[in-house]
């Protein structure tokens, strides 16, 4: 490892050079109190900025123990010091002038949640920070004392102010790690008290608009039904009151407008933490918990969806169900069922985006299209036997459909944001009415494992004489939160609706990546391939599955539900 003075010394050389003399720069530095180091340098001015790392050890850090030694304090306080580092960084981002990205200091931008990202890992020995710095040039010559700012004033107050404890907010660290530990509490009191979700009164639940995650300035608060509040004993907050959704068939009901909407997606949410002031920080729910939908025109790849479809005119085996265009119905099969093997124990479905023959058949539809010349068995049918004999519950926003009523455990009303407890109602009415069918016979969850099919990890093009073919690696190129391109193929998580930041979106590309090069000419069982993956992550780090060279973003931990609906959609 050099020193940093060798890296001013080697600044001054290269000043006013050609470009590629920053490529000299690559390496680690020693600056004392922590180690810098350049991982990779970019082209040119405006190219994908270069990437930079910082190493501190714990030793000069100094966070207390305790505040890193669970996973979840461990997540909280690496989304901290994320947040932290990146307001102080935006301070000083391009300040050092110069062309194209020159003197740009990019840091990941989080969210309302609280994510694990690569963009700091708190390790066994240290915290490791990677950042994007553009190196400043005009034109294409290099302006090192520029770049000299950067690394000898900017970074090295913005990393003082950051990743030493000495140097924080008195007490900010802790409410950090106190908050985590409450919702963690909350997790272990939803298995404990057979619950799937809990929502504390309080909370706010409205966001800002369409297109903010924050929540709405003057939001209604949440007011748990009396019949449904349970009280939590929290190690820190204390006494915390509000509803507790009970394992089982759940309805959202209620007219237009009135939050039946809002409170689901509080509750697809809810499966990550949420940070201080956002509205969400007791919203919990089961981490396993899915939201899915109808995905017309979805690819489906060897999925067994006969226990809702089944004797196809065609002669199709609904066994082993493929298909390059799926419609509403076929696709909310293949959703649930790819769902349960992801392992998911709550099903989140809003009426709004599913597929109407999917969900129901009224009892005139089945008088006059008998059962035997209709090949769907509606969700309503199913719905009873997922939870008492599979386990998995569902809690589904219903706005126009009664039927539901007659399998539902608990039924909610939302009137003006606020939820009425109607479940005593809602049976005295169904007893003026006859009951619909409402079981379906030949419940069966699929045996067979499927597999995965990684296919070739690599493509060829024309050299840039044209003249020949060479053999290149497959890239991964992200196209936002909803979809990434490998090599010619678009993979679209569109309505894949808990992904919640585009670093997750760019970890399943990573993820992809990763399986067709070192999968290629396999076909493996799709649960054990996952499950490997995540043992490697869990060993190695989420960096260790891509080259972060060559990536131009940083990455967030998707779920285990997110990295098989990836590979669904693959």
């Amino acid at each position: 490892m050099k020193s940093s003075e060798e890296l001013r010394r080697q600044l001054h050389e290269i000043h006013r050079k050609s470009y590629p003399a920053y490529k000299s720069l690559k390496g680690s530095y020693d600056f004392g109190s922590y180690r810098l180091s350049i991982d990779h340098v970019q082209g040119d001015p405006f190219a994908s900025p270069s990437k930079l790392s910082v190493w501190i050890s714990h030793r000069r850090a100094e966070f207390p123990a305790d505040t890193y030694r669970e996973k979840h304090t461990r997540v909280a306080l690496q989304d901290y010091l994320t947040r932290r580092f990146r307001a102080q960084t935006e301070r000083v981002s391009f300040q050092a002038k110069g062309s194209g990205k020159s003197g740009m200091i990019a840091v990941s931008s989080c969210g309302q949640e609280v994510l694990e990202r690569t963009a700091c890992e708190i390790q066994a020995e240290g915290i490791l920070a990677r950042f994007d710095v553009g190196f400043p040039a005009n034109g294409r010559t290099i302006q090192a004392l520029e770049l000299e700012k950067i690394l000898f004033e900017f970074l090295p107050r913005a990393i003082e102010q950051t990743f030493f404890y000495r140097r924080l907010p008195a007490g900010e660290v802790r409410q950090v790690v106190e908050l985590a530990e409450d919702q963690q509490a909350i997790r272990r009191e939803l298995a404990e008290r057979g619950l799937v979700a809990f929502v504390a009164d309080g909370s706010i639940l409205p966001r800002e608009s369409g297109v903010s995650d924050r929540p709405m300035k003057d939001g209604l608060p949440f007011t748990s039904p009396e019949s449904l509040r349970v009280t939590l004993q929290l190690p820190h907050a204390g006494e915390v009151t509000g509803m507790g959704i009970h394992r089982g068939i759940t309805l959202i009901a209620g007219g237009g407008y009135h939050g039946k909407s809002t409170v689901l997606q509080a509750l697809e949410k809810g499966v990550y933490n949420h940070i201080r002031g956002d509205g969400r920080e007791f919203v919990i729910t089961d981490e396993s918990a899915l939201k899915l939908r109808a995905e017309d025109g979805r690819k489906i790849s060897g999925v067994d969806i006969s226990l809702f479809i089944n004797h196809l005119p065609n002669g199709r085996d609904t066994r082993n169900f493929s298909t390059l265009d799926a419609s509403g119905s076929t696709s909310q099969a293949a959703n649930i069922m790819e769902g349960l093997e992801a392992g998911s124990r709550l099903l989140l479905i809003d009426e709004d985006t599913s597929a109407t023959n999917f969900m129901v058949r009224d009892e005139l539809m089945q008088k006059v299209i008998t059962r035997d010349k209709e090949p769907i068995t509606p969700f309503l049918e199913r719905a009873r036997d997922l939870y008492e004999q599979a386990g998995v519950s569902t809690i589904l926003v219903v706005g126009s459909c009664g039927s539901y009523f007659y399998i539902a455990d608990t039924v909610l009303q939302m009137d003006n944001y606020r939820p009425v407890d109607i479940t005593e109602k809602a049976r005295q009415v169904m007893a003026e009415y006859p009951a619909p069918e409402t079981s379906a016979p030949g419940f069966r969850l699929p045996t067979a494992k499927r597999r995965f099919h990684p296919g070739k990890s690599t493509q060829q093009r024309k050299n840039y004489r044209g003249t020949g073919m060479v053999t290149e690696r497959l890239k991964m190129k992200l196209l936002g939160k909803d979809s990434f391109l490998l090599g010619k193929d678009t993979v679209d998580l569109r309505y894949v609706e808990q992904l919640v930041d585009r670093e997750q979106t760019a970890a399943l590309g990573c993820i992809l990546q990763y399986l067709k090069e070192s999968l290629e000419g396999q076909e493996p069982e799709l649960e054990k391939v996952v499950r490997q993956v995540l043992a490697k992550i869990e060993k190695d780090g989420l960096a260790s599955i891509c080259d972060p060279a060559h990536i131009p973003f940083g990455l967030a931990m998707p779920r285990v539900q997110e990295i098989y609906a990836c590979l669904n959609r693959y």
